[in-house]
């Protein structure tokens, strides 16, 4: 794949070097002068500097051959423009971009742009695992289904002892995985009776997290 990274930052950077060791040809545009010298060195030829919301910068990085854009910069607005620009004006078939400000997160599916990462949103579910704050963690969404993969976990609660049955849970929901201490990862049924410290994998419908959280929690 011909993938081009807009922002030559920590992210773009490490970003690069994974893609390139997979194999993929990789074009970095970076627009600060500064930040290019440093970059210049190591990555050569596959860094352009340049303002990657600009048409004539896109141009000159080959979009109209891209297979995916991904915008990563530190500023919400130039990742939304570059993604835009990268699907209306070069019909880049893949647009991902990072956003910095979970304020923004709705304005860019109202853009065009489904794709968009929170960062985070992606920090907070990571340390909601580690510290086990909360029983439910969200791992994927499928917006097209409006369905939702997360991972819940059996904690200090009145669903201890119960069957995946009895509980409340909203029409849709899926129970795909039972991790159990000790044993092998299983398929559960409707009738798999809960115990403290298991983990279920969950297909769950769009918008319903609080009340199953609600219900785990206790």
């Amino acid at each position: 794949m011909y993938i081009i990274i807009v922002g030559g930052n920590e992210t773009g950077y490490s970003l690069c070097k994974e893609l390139l060791d997979k194999g993929h040809e990789v074009l970095v545009i970076e627009k600060d002068t500064a930040r290019c010298e440093s970059l210049e060195e190591e990555l050569g030829s596959i860094l352009l500097c340049g303002n990657g919301c600009e048409v004539t910068t896109l141009t000159n990085a080959g979009a109209a051959r891209a297979d995916l854009l991904i915008a990563v910069t530190g500023e919400d607005e130039d990742n939304l423009a570059a993604c835009q620009i990268a699907k209306e004006k070069f019909n880049v078939p893949q647009i991902i971009a990072n956003i910095n400000n979970p304020k923004n997160k709705h304005i860019f599916p109202k853009l065009g742009i489904e794709h968009a990462v929170d960062v985070v949103a992606l920090v907070l579910e990571r340390i909601k695992a580690e510290a086990s704050i909360s029983p439910l963690i969200h791992l994927l969404d499928f917006k097209e289904q409006g369905l939702e993969l997360v991972l819940l976990k059996v904690e200090n609660s009145a669903v201890v002892g119960k069957s995946v049955v009895e509980l409340s849970l909203p029409s849709g929901f899926i129970a795909s995985l039972l991790i159990r201490e000790g044993q092998e990862c299983r398929i559960p049924s409707s009738d798999t009776v809960l115990r403290l410290g298991d983990q279920l994998v969950c297909l769950i419908p769009g918008g319903s997290e609080e009340k199953i959280q609600t219900i785990f929690a206790g």
